[in-house]
């Protein structure tokens, strides 16, 4: 996973919105499979503690010089001394806990103060306007993290049917992403029960800056 692609591609798009001959109607650019790939991986890393597959996946990550790709060169540092149990019980301190986990990762939480707010009811709007709905094996509310990254990358890829243009992955980001993402990562990234969740947390900092950036541009 090349950081800087990431930090780039956005900015590209921006550049050839007025070029979409050169990439066939419904076809994915591999600078946006980079995006949804990224965003696939912090949605699997932040749904429940990562088993041995996905902490190998991680130590092999590798970053360029750039704040994600230190990032990234962390993870992957710290994924090589962890073990699924070690991190199991990390996860556990930060999202479970006895009553609750240090981080409450719900955009209801981060924009309102409370659980179940409005941010839910607009975001389950926006899910069945989209065609989006929650797995079946899912009971938490769908304004957590990890399913707001999981159906970011499903809106680039088109996973549910046309892959969504850049103003409609805009305005999903805009609506239930950008306004509390950063924040959390910024917290995940300080919690005193961070450990391989800091420099994850640092990942999504710095990945939210770059969209956050490269729709700002799109939009200009």
């Amino acid at each position: 996973m090349s950081a800087e692609d990431e930090k780039n591609e956005m900015t590209a798009n921006a550049q050839q919105m007025d070029q979409t001959a050169e990439c066939p109607p419904g076809a994915v650019s591999p600078e946006d499979r980079l995006r949804a790939d990224l965003y696939n991986f912090l949605g699997a890393i932040l749904a429940g503690p990562p088993d041995e597959m996905l902490l190998a996946q991680t130590a092999g990550l590798t970053g360029d010089d750039s704040d994600l790709g230190q990032a990234i060169d962390a993870a992957a540092r710290v994924a090589k001394i962890s073990t699924p149990a070690t991190v199991e019980r990390e996860f556990n301190a930060l999202f479970i806990g006895l009553s609750r986990g240090e981080l409450l990762p719900y955009a209801s939480y981060y924009l309102t103060g409370f659980l179940n707010e409005k941010p839910l009811a607009v975001l389950r709007n926006d899910m069945a306007a989209r065609g989006l709905a929650r797995a079946d094996n899912k009971f938490e509310p769908e304004d957590n993290i990890a399913s707001l990254m999981e159906m970011m990358a499903a809106l680039i890829v088109g996973r549910f049917g046309v892959p969504a243009s850049l103003d409609e992955q805009k305005d999903f980001f805009d609506t239930h992403i950008g306004p509390w993402a950063s924040h959390f990562f910024s917290d995940l990234e300080g919690a005193k029960n961070s450990i391989l969740y800091a420099p994850v947390g640092a990942i999504g900092k710095a990945f939210m800056e770059i969209e956050q950036e490269g729709f700002r541009m799109a939009a200009g």
